[in-house]
């Protein structure tokens, strides 16, 4: 605290003013000090404007949920890793589930529709078009309405078109062409189950994720791994599906970490950790619990490129039960808390109180366009050529990646980036194709205080990473494999507050 002196002006503490914390914001002035005589103790004054409520953002609505196996059979092509020894799964960890979560209201036509499914990324950008197609026309969706988000786990076979030829090559052309018909069969039933429901979120945090750009100490570049003298954005997002009865009918994690657990020694089938995760949760709700991949493009658990099935599912624990540990730390659904008093005791005591809320029903969602800058990258049929040449192995890997984004993003100088908007009450959930660092989610909530921000990574297709600006001076696996060019993150985020900004208004 300042010293005060006598006859002698004070100095004045900063100001002090919006503080935010989710669901509430409070004001403070500075410390006003007045001049002092000769003997005269000093006072000061605290001048505090303070919270009226606590509450939730929450949404008011009609809710639909339901699931689906989607585990693939053992012997299927699930090569996703430029190291791995082996083509196909030799056995099942966890089964891998889709599942379907519908939003309406009483005057909206047709549902947003968010599916959440363990799968790991679409190599080959035709495949899920097809997908998309079908969905649309089933139930009459404009593109907008429709989110089909990956957990992006390592551990499933990649979405790509391989020939029958290959070691389980019919298993994963069967396999993914079902994807379709499963994705379309759980999305009836959840609406044909939909019912009146509120849902809330909040925030907490975790320590799973970890930055996963490590300075190689051997050689002038990054590698892929835990970087222990760099903070990781630890934010947790809860959402909770209530029922008129009260009931906690489903819940939503979104949180920001590449299920990396299992790598290229690993031969079998798994969710990595959400599997476990969702165990966790779900024992003690008995409800589904979906899993919402955030902006992790530079994050990833300290401990990971194992073939330790244990190792992830205590992955899973941890974040399950940070999870639960949001959940209890919520109000009932439809409530806020108010200040109700003060009692004088030992200290003077303020109390509060639970009372009723007003819930928000509004439902919108848009999808604007950002054009972002391309590299100079070789053409698809350049790239095939590189490919046929290529006997190395890991190498081949990168360029069958390269091939498959080049195929995706076309031969432009520039690729329209599509950026998912949905407003779900007092909630926004934003994202797109791409791989955004943590800064896209950290920005867009330091933007928008007062809202329960959820940032989505790989919806609705795989493009590449956007890492920041400053990383393109730097050998990281993120930038040479991106096929966007320096500034395409800097644009999205623009693009992203300004469709946030757009909605909520």
């Amino acid at each position: 605290m300042a010293q005060l002196e006598t006859g002698k002006k004070p100095r004045r503490w900063p100001l002090i003013t919006d503080v935010v914390c989710s669901g509430c914001t409070f004001s403070a002035s500075v410390l006003r000090f007045r001049p002092i005589g000769p003997g005269e103790a000093p006072r000061w004054r605290i001048n505090v404007t303070a919270p009226s409520e606590f509450r939730h953002p929450s949404f008011r609505g009609v809710v639909g949920i339901a699931r689906r196996d989607l585990t693939p059979p053992i012997g299927i092509y699930s090569r996703t890793w430029g190291a791995a020894l082996h083509d196909t799964a030799e056995s099942i960890h966890r089964p891998l589930t889709l599942t379907a979560m519908t939003l309406s209201t009483e005057d909206r036509a047709t549902p947003l529709v968010l599916v959440c499914a363990d799968l790991s990324f679409w190599k080959s950008p035709n495949a899920f078009l097809r997908l998309q197609e079908r969905v649309l026309n089933e139930f009459s969706l404009r593109k907008e309405e429709f989110i089909f988000s990956l957990s992006h786990t390592h551990a499933a076979p990649p979405l790509q078109d391989v020939d029958d030829s290959a070691p389980g090559g019919r298993l994963l052309r069967e396999w993914i062409e079902s994807i379709t018909v499963v994705t379309i069969d759980a999305v009836k039933e959840a609406i044909r189950n939909s019912f009146p429901a509120t849902v809330d979120w909040h925030t907490g945090s975790c320590h799973l994720a970890t930055v996963r750009d490590f300075p190689d100490p051997e050689r002038d570049r990054y590698l892929c791994g835990y970087a222990p003298n760099h903070p990781a954005d630890e934010t947790l997002l809860v959402g909770r599906v209530t029922d008129d009865e009260g009931a906690i009918r489903a819940t939503l994690v979104n949180y920001a970490c590449h299920p990396t657990t299992l790598a290229w020694e690993n031969k079998a089938i798994s969710p990595d950790y959400i599997g476990s995760m969702r165990e966790t949760i779900e024992r003690v709700t008995k409800a589904p619990a979906l899993f919402l991949l955030g902006a992790c493009g530079d994050l990833a658990p300290r401990e990971q490129y194992t073939a330790d099935l244990g190792l992830a599912d205590r992955h899973g624990r941890q974040l399950g039960f940070a999870a639960l540990a949001t959940l209890e730390d919520m109000v009932p659904a439809e409530t806020r808390l108010v200040y109700s008093h003060a009692v004088e005791s030992g200290a003077p005591l303020a109390v509060w109180k639970e009372a009723p809320t007003s819930v928000s029903n509004v439902l919108k969602a848009q999808c604007p366009i950002v054009s972002v800058p391309l590299k100079n990258w070789p053409t698809t049929s350049e790239l095939e050529q590189q490919i046929q040449a290529c006997t190395d192995r890991a190498l081949r890997e990168r360029l069958i990646r390269k091939r498959a984004t080049r195929l995706t993003i076309g031969d432009a100088s520039s690729f329209p980036l599509p950026i998912w908007t949905w407003r779900i009450g007092d909630a926004v959930i934003i994202g797109s194709c791409c791989e955004f660092y943590s800064v896209f989610q950290k920005e867009l909530r330091r933007h928008f205080p007062d809202r329960a921000i959820i940032c989505l990574n790989i919806i609705n297709g795989s493009t590449g990473y956007l890492p920041p600006a400053e990383l393109y001076d730097r050998d990281i696996y993120s930038v040479w494999v991106t096929p966007f060019d320096r500034g395409s993150l800097e644009t999205a985020i623009e693009a992203a507050s300004n469709s946030i900004r757009t909605i909520v208004n």
